[in-house]
């Protein structure tokens, strides 16, 4: 897999969706994993001024589905999430998070991803889990 063009597909097929909306960009890809950002400011915050869970899941979902997109054919498969956790164990109030997803299992017709989200000194934001189907097109 040629990575940097893997990065180019997966920044534009974002375009005009929520990952645009959240400021979400893919930034590193690997054998076994890949990484995305999301800045941390008012349009991610709820009402106390700090980062939304629910965004912060909605970054770990988008980079856990799309490294299942991107270490599939696309062309003969389709990647869907079915279930995702999460562990919030830290506050944010600005700056930019890092999501690493990293694979736990790839099978067939599922796979099982961790994606620690962390801060600009690497302190562990929120810990998740997601795991994604593989459709024949």
């Amino acid at each position: 897999m040629d990575f940097e063009k893997a990065l180019i597909k997966i920044n534009q097929v974002s375009k005009n969706t929520l990952m645009e909306t959240l400021g979400i960009e893919y930034t590193e890809i690997g054998e076994n994993y890949l990484v995305a950002t999301m800045p941390v400011n008012s349009r991610v915050h709820q009402p106390l001024g700090i980062l939304h869970g629910g965004a912060t899941v909605a970054l770990a979902e988008s980079v856990g589905s799309a490294a299942s997109f991107l270490f599939v054919n696309s062309n003969d498969f389709v990647v869907k999430g079915i279930e995702i956790s999460a562990n919030h164990l830290k506050s944010k109030t600005e700056g930019v998070v890092t999501a690493k997803a990293t694979i736990v299992h790839k099978g067939r017709t599922t796979h099982l991803w961790q994606v620690a989200i962390t801060d600009e000194d690497g302190a562990l934001i929120s810990l998740c889990k997601i795991t994604n189907i593989v459709i024949p097109k």
